[in-house]
Formats: C-alpha cells, structure tokens, sequence
C-alpha cells in the first residue's frame, strides 16, 4: 500500500450514514485539505446516524452538518466519478456499485471491510460501543493506507 495521498478520494458504503460519512471526516481531520474527499452510498434512505455523529465527536469530528447522498444524486449533481483518483468501499453492496459504475475509467476501488455497527448492542452505551469499533477501524486503516497524520490531531 502506498503511503501517498491521493488528490481526491470517494469514499462509499450502504447509505452515505454511518460508515462513509465518518470516513470522509476522519480522513479530513488527519490529513487536511490537500486532498478532495467525499461520500457516497448504493442508496440515500437515511440520514447521518446520531450515533455516528456522537463517536466522531470524540475525536473532534463534525458530522452534524453531513447530507447523505447516493452515486446517482453525485452523478446528477455533476461529480464525475472518473474524477477521483481513488474508491473506497466499506460495505460490499459499495463495492459492487463501485466497480460497476467504474468500469470504463481507469481508476482504483479498494474494499475495506468495516464493520457495520447498526443494529448492533442493546443499550445506548453497548449501541455506542459497536459505532466507535467502526470508527477505529477506519482511523486504523486510513494511518495504514495513507501514514501518519499531516494535520494536528
């Protein structure tokens, strides 16, 4: 894996709600500007989950603000997915999508697989448990894929 960032990044999961929502911001956090990122899902049914905004606040994260939004509302928004450099699926329904809408540029789709913490745990604090299990898997992955931090944490 290299360690270099690329100019813009998309990352995707099943509804652009927990997963590929914090992706986005963490990746921002660690790593700034220099590089586009954005979010995606396979369908926008939902919005930003509470709880996804609760365990990036942790960490000094902001999501309240996040509008979830499918591949086809980019595309008709005009984001070209030819665009990005690099595709990150977190769900494999992503992944499929990705690789199917990609298939004509020449650009990368990786698949990590995150865990999807909704539906998961009883109570508030076990529900919270799961979600921050998910957020430390993508802040693991994205300091294995892309090195250390370039902006203060």
């Amino acid at each position: 894996m290299s360690n270099e960032l690329p100019q813009s990044v998309l990352f995707c999961c099943d509804h652009n709600a927990v997963r590929s929502p914090m992706a986005e911001g963490i990746m921002k956090k660690l790593y700034g500007t220099g590089t586009y990122v954005q979010s995606a899902g396979v369908t926008n049914d939902m919005e930003i989950d509470g709880f996804s905004i609760a365990v990036c606040q942790e960490m000094d994260v902001e999501l309240s603000r996040h509008r979830s939004r499918s591949f086809d509302e980019m595309e008709n928004w005009g984001d070209d997915l030819g665009s990005f450099d690099l595709v990150i699926a977190l769900s494999p329904a992503s992944q499929r999508r990705a690789l199917d809408l990609t298939r004509f540029y020449h650009l990368e789709v990786e698949y990590w697989p995150i865990l999807d913490p909704t539906g998961l745990g009883e109570s508030r604090e076990a529900k919270l448990v799961s979600y921050r299990q998910a957020r430390d898997q993508i802040k693991e992955r994205l300091l294995d894929r892309f090195g250390p931090p370039t902006e203060m944490i």
